[in-house]
């Protein structure tokens, strides 16, 4: 584990795992929560050899709690100085929900050869919000809901996502992991509540189109067809159109926390795309 110091003074810290030789692997988690959130993936690309890296993005869990900075282009920059610090090369970057939206970002601007591949799971791109170009988005209300959650009462806000649309806990049958909800919520409040209010912005309004556009290294986007985060139609197969070498992989049923409810599935797969 480590810390890297952006220009702007910010203290972005990191877990580092595996032989510095292997290739590496690099985490982006998604809203609100840590590094923590990959350590099932960490641990099992580790086995395979990698030299696996998750970071805690600003303002969450132990990175600088900063006043300001909470939009993609600052998340990318952070990134940038992190691969830096880190001399990453030939990189794998994989990025769930707020986190695919931060890669998307990173790879199109990332200094060439700094990147193999990229894999979105979950993930936000090409734009979430509904507007007259993107009539299938969700519309401001949503976004607004969540902000409330958090200016409100965010303990109980962060209880009630994942014990629900986010694991598709509220699914008829679904197995409910009382451990996955206690960990998402300790995550979660590890973090700034500005930082929290001011990323629903960022993860819902930005607009990634130009960057798939740009990015030319393969990707895999992987997306389960009952998430109640980032709804299917309008994010996946939108993003894999734009990409020029994407891959679309989709899972029938699984919620948007499938990297978690699901892993025996997921992690064999992204094994097998970053092989290939």
């Amino acid at each position: 584990m480590g810390t890297v110091t952006t220009g702007d003074g910010t203290t972005i810290f990191y877990k580092d795992w595996g032989p510095r030789g292997g290739q590496p692997v690099v985490f982006h988690h998604g809203w609100p929560l840590s590094a923590d959130d990959w350590d099932n993936q960490m641990l099992f690309f580790l086995a395979q050899g990698y030299r696996v890296i998750a970071h805690d993005r600003r303002g969450h869990g132990r990175s600088t709690q900063t006043p300001a900075g909470h939009d993609m282009d600052t998340y990318a920059a952070d990134v940038i100085a992190l691969a830096e610090a880190l001399d990453l090369r030939g990189a794998f970057h994989i990025g769930h929900s707020t986190g695919g939206g931060e890669v998307a970002r990173y790879v199109a601007r990332a200094e060439r050869g700094r990147v193999a591949k990229a894999v979105l799971v979950g993930a936000v791109p090409p734009l979430m919000l509904k507007t007259e170009s993107n009539p299938g988005g969700l519309p401001i209300e949503v976004f607004d809901g969540f902000r409330e959650g958090v200016a409100t009462n965010r303990a109980q806000f962060f209880i009630d996502v994942p014990s629900g649309p986010f694991y598709g806990f509220n699914r008829p049958g679904a197995k409910v992991s009382q451990g996955l909800i206690d960990n998402w919520w300790r995550q979660a409040m590890m973090g700034a509540a500005n930082a929290h209010y001011e990323c629903v912005k960022a993860f819902s309004e930005t607009d990634f189109t130009e960057d798939l556009k740009q990015i030319d290294v393969p990707v895999l986007v992987a997306h389960g067809t009952d998430d109640q985060v980032v709804p299917y139609e309008d994010s996946a197969p939108l993003s894999v159109g734009l990409l020029k070498n994407g891959t679309l992989k989709s899972y029938e049923g699984f919620p948007h926390g499938m990297l978690s409810t699901n892993p025996d599935v997921l992690n064999p797969d992204i094994l097998a795309f970053l092989k290939s």
